[in-house]
């Protein structure tokens, strides 16, 4: 039996959670609303305030699908509830962003400025010059979309200059050496 699979997901107050045919399941909550179709295979079940996923027999697809569907359910409540947020910073001489309505404008070096537009699942915030704080309540978007803005650019390995998560430890690399004789 999977650990992950078969421990109930608590549902907070103000959680609301709807199984539908094809298990399609929606979880509504103060952050907002999201919906995903999950495998026929699994069994989705609210008892109470407890949500329990459970498998029909231990099949080698049903035993890995079993703890990715209970996860993927525990990331849906945990989004409506707290949301979830990806931190960057942005290192190097003349690197700036700023937010100008619903847009994140990035000077990183480039002879044009990067431009990205916020999107109605993520909300994008400035708190300075050099720190980019992405918030939503699906993590799969909100990962997403941070992975999209530090590929604008990766940090080098050389100087560190670049977008990089907050909690990403670039490692450095030696520069080249004079000539000895």
């Amino acid at each position: 039996m999977s650990r992950i699979g078969r421990a109930p997901i608590a549902i907070p107050a103000g959680v609301e959670i709807k199984v539908e045919d094809n298990n399609v399941v929606t979880v509504k909550g103060p952050k907002g609303t999201l919906t995903q179709q999950f495998n026929p295979n699994m069994a989705i079940t609210v008892e109470g305030a407890e949500l329990k996923v459970t498998r029909p027999n231990d099949a080698k697809e049903n035993r890995s699908l079993h703890g990715l569907t209970r996860t993927l359910l525990n990331n849906m409540v945990v989004g409506v509830t707290e949301g979830y947020k990806k931190e960057l910073d942005v290192n190097g001489v003349g690197y700036r962003v700023a937010k100008e309505g619903s847009k994140l404008v990035m000077n990183l070096g480039y002879s044009h400025q990067v431009i990205m537009e916020e999107n109605a699942d993520i909300s994008i915030e400035v708190p300075s010059p050099n720190k980019i704080v992405i918030l939503g309540c699906d993590k799969q978007k909100v990962g997403q979309f941070a992975a999209e803005v530090r590929e604008k650019r990766p940090p080098e390995p050389y100087k560190g200059k670049g977008i990089k998560y907050t909690d990403e430890v670039i490692r450095r690399k030696a520069g080249k050496t004079g000539a000895k004789k």
